[in-house]
């Protein structure tokens, strides 16, 4: 089993910047995992952000590219969320995601129901 566990998220203002940080334990990965970043605002449904294949691959949601930058750190198994130029819309619960075998392909990395294994979430409020 796999627990992932998000941290990070606070209350700041429109401009700012925030990092996010998802570290996973149990079951250690073979340093073939997607990682990936999904959020969910009031009564929206959940929607993909960011993710990064094994390979280095990345792809990012239109609405945040050129803003948010995921990296990852396979030696500690964690997975970071660089967001900046935050906006209000930008509030949400952010969710980490994870495929430890390397199955996703690229063009499948944006599909919640590819991912294994899910964090509880961390808020993100961004004030005007």
């Amino acid at each position: 089993q796999v627990q992932l566990a998000e941290s990070g998220g606070g209350l700041v203002q429109a401009g700012d910047s925030l990092r996010l940080s998802c570290a996973a334990s149990g079951r250690t990965f073979n340093g073939r995992a997607t990682m990936a970043w999904f959020r969910q605002a009031p009564g929206k449904e959940r929607e993909f952000i960011a993710a990064l294949r094994w390979s280095g691959g990345t792809s990012y949601a239109d609405s945040v590219k050129g803003r948010f930058s995921i990296s990852r750190d396979s030696a500690k198994n964690t997975a970071t969320l660089q967001m900046n130029s935050l906006k209000p819309e930008d509030t949400a619960v952010y969710y980490c995601a994870a495929e430890p075998s390397g199955r996703i392909i690229l063009s499948a990395m944006s599909l919640s129901g590819q991912y294994d294994y899910w964090g509880q979430g961390t808020q993100v409020t961004v004030s005007e």
